[in-house]
């Protein structure tokens, strides 16, 4: 019978060769090509030494193609739970240095097991993806390993946070659960993300792709929308996962973590009080507002190459974390088109989900026209804004800075889809649209130049105003710009206990 001595021996044996993966020369390779492993991954994101590993010595049990052969401890994925300054999250981080990172079901196993136990102890998930897809040796059981991650995915979306970081390569079944999660970051040059490669398209299609234009971090984050950040290399792209996790609650069930807040909270800017010029037609910077309202100037901005007609991401105001949506007047004037409808949607859905309150900027003359934006329904998407808005039960307070136009108007969280809470600044404009179109339309063309200057003037003094607004309680005070900073934290703390229900449903058909 072996010894204590011996079984201690051969059990650090087992851990030394679950920890080497793939092997040295493997490791190696990784390095070389500006990547590290997935344990030095896992120790850049978590606070050190609370990493707890699980399933270190699991096996994949296939014995088709020589595999019975071919086994290594941990097989390819390292998972376990860990904290982020001081909470608890869980974590699984594919090995590319075992069998290229592919899933097998002892995989997934592993992942699932994860997941399942978040679910319960109400804890975020971060996903260090690096695979290059399904492991062919095992057919159809690595395409049930995936299917179970999506349904698990599925039932935990709303309920949890999920993070998704693409570490390297990852192509077909790989790309799915990420597309479900909350959050997916990339890495510059070194991740790429797609459904069939360049390979295949070429023997499809006959298009010449790289894999960088296809499927990059750049491809992901400023064209297609399906990726939120990039970081420059894998330990960067950790330090903003944990940027990212420090405005979220654990879970659906509890409120946003507050912060001690180190920034004067009666502070004025005199200099917002110009920031919006006088002339409508002139752009300017919304970020200069809300860098100028927000705590300590820290905006978390999210999907900031995508669709930059809107501004979305995370601030902390009065100590309190803030989703942020805002019409970006430099881009586009600001206007809504379908990605930027997309883009804010479903970042005011996950807001409601967790409980994050809402804080919408507006400036924005109207939706984009064009045969490009109808005949690629903009109706439809631009409808998805407006039910995500109206569908979300979180603090929300309106801000409007200048133009608030038509249907835009009610989209961006007006009073009449359910906002707590609408301040206006005096040089706010809202009116079914703009001064010269409407008179226009009133009056069919049959004024002279002169009469028209004088009905154009008539419509700017009746609407270019926020009084008119306010008269009919629309909009519930007027503010001095110096002082948003004051009147959006007073307002966070007045509705900080709002209780609001939508009817009981299975749930609602968003047009998607």
């Amino acid at each position: 019978m072996a010894s204590l001595e011996e079984k201690i021996k051969e059990f650090e044996e087992k851990n030394r060769l679950a920890e080497l993966g793939g092997g040295e020369d493997r490791i190696e390779r990784q390095h070389n090509a500006g990547r590290n492993t997935a344990r030095e991954r896992i120790d850049f994101l978590l606070d050190p030494g609370s990493f707890v590993e699980m399933d270190k010595f699991m096996t994949h049990r296939a014995t088709d193609f020589n595999m019975a052969d071919n086994k290594i401890l941990g097989d390819g994925v390292v998972s376990g739970y860990g904290k982020i300054e001081g909470r608890l999250v869980y974590v699984f981080a594919q090995d590319f240095t075992v069998f290229g990172g592919t899933l097998s079901r002892a995989n997934a196993d592993k992942i699932v097991k994860i997941m399942n136990l978040a679910m319960k102890m109400g804890a975020p998930v971060i996903g260090l993806n690096d695979s290059g897809g399904a492991r062919i040796q095992e057919g159809v059981q690595s395409l049930a390993g995936y299917a179970d991650i999506f349904l698990l995915n599925t039932k935990a979306s709303g309920v949890i946070p999920q993070i998704s970081a693409i570490m390297g390569p990852c192509a077909g079944g790989a790309v799915y659960s990420p597309a479900i999660t909350d959050f997916i970051f990339m890495v510059k040059n070194s991740s790429y993300m797609f459904v069939t490669g360049p390979d295949v398209i070429k023997t499809v299609t006959h298009e010449e792709v790289t894999k960088e234009e296809l499927g990059g971090a750049m491809t992901h984050n400023a064209k297609s929308g399906v990726a939120h950040f990039t970081g420059d290399d894998d330990q960067q792209t950790m330090m903003m996962i944990r940027e990212l996790m420090s405005y979220l609650p654990s879970n659906n069930m509890e409120d946003p973590p507050l912060k001690p807040c180190t920034d004067d909270i009666h502070r004025e800017e005199p200099g917002l009080d110009t920031m919006v010029p006088s002339d409508p037609n002139k752009p300017y910077d919304m970020k200069d507002i809300i860098n100028a309202v927000i705590d300590n100037n820290n905006f978390f901005e999210v999907q900031p190459h995508y669709a930059q007609n809107i501004i979305i991401g995370f601030a902390r105001i009065g100590g309190r974390p803030v989703g942020i949506v805002a019409n970006q007047p430099k881009i586009l004037a600001g206007v809504l088109d379908i990605n930027s409808s997309i883009k804010a949607a479903r970042f005011v859905r996950f807001c409601d989900a967790f409980n994050i309150p809402l804080v919408t900027l507006v400036d924005v003359p109207g939706f984009l026209p064009g045969t490009a934006q109808e005949f690629g329904g903009i109706i439809k998407h631009g409808a998805k804004l407006l039910y995500a808005f109206s569908e979300a039960t979180v603090p929300k307070i309106t801000v409007i800075t200048r133009k608030s136009y038509g249907g835009a108007y009610d989209v961006m969280s007006s009073k009449h889809i359910g906002a707590d809470v609408n301040l206006a600044y005096p040089t706010a404009e809202i009116a079914v649209m703009g001064p010269d179109g409407a008179v226009s339309i009133l009056y069919r063309d049959k004024l002279t130049d002169e009469e028209k200057a004088k009905a154009v003037e008539d419509y700017i003094n009746t609407f270019a105003s926020p009084f008119k607004a306010a008269e009919l309680g629309y909009i519930d005070e007027i503010i001095y710009p110096r002082q948003t900073r004051l009147k959006l934290i007073q307002a966070l703390e007045m509705t900080k206990n709002k209780s609001e229900q939508n009817p009981p449903k299975k749930h609602g058909n968003i047009p998607l």
